[in-house]
């Protein structure tokens, strides 16, 4: 059994298949923590701030971890990264980057971001596959995760 009991994962993701595999391998490797995904950036931030369709606390938990993409519909991935970490509740929550962009501008503003990690999605299934049981691994069974608890 693997990740960090209890501790809820938001997955900010647009791409069906990208999401499907994601929970696969999370299956697989028997991944306990809690699963939220949100389809674009708007609907991330309602989210997040509890409103609109997440106005419930039981259906929107403060996440512990928050795997991004940057390529959304709406409000894109950078613009919720830049929001996340200028706002006192949220910019500690570790935000993982994981998308198609090998652009450099790309890689440097998610870092002055303060983003805890960029990772590349392969277009290989098999990669893709392996790159996501990295991320399980590191994020979900070797790090501390800081307590999903809002103060």
């Amino acid at each position: 059994m693997i990740g960090n009991f209890a501790k809820p994962l938001l997955v900010i993701e647009d791409s069906d298949e990208d999401f499907e595999a994601l929970c696969r391998v999370m299956k697989r490797e028997a991944v306990v923590n809690p699963v939220f995904r949100c389809t674009d950036g708007d609907e991330a931030l309602d989210f997040l701030y509890q409103t609109g369709a997440y106005s419930d606390r039981q259906k929107s938990p403060r996440p512990a971890i928050i795997l991004l993409d940057l390529n959304l519909p709406g409000t894109d991935g950078r613009e919720v990264l830049a929001q996340i970490k200028q706002d006192e509740d949220f910019k500690y929550i570790p935000v993982v980057v994981f998308t198609t962009s090998s652009n450099p501008k790309d890689i440097e503003i998610c870092y002055r971001s303060c983003v805890s990690s960029y990772m590349l999605k392969p277009i290989d299934i098999n990669r893709l596959l392996e790159t996501i049981r990295g991320f399980i691994t590191y994020w979900l069974d070797i790090v501390i995760l800081p307590d999903a608890v809002s103060k």
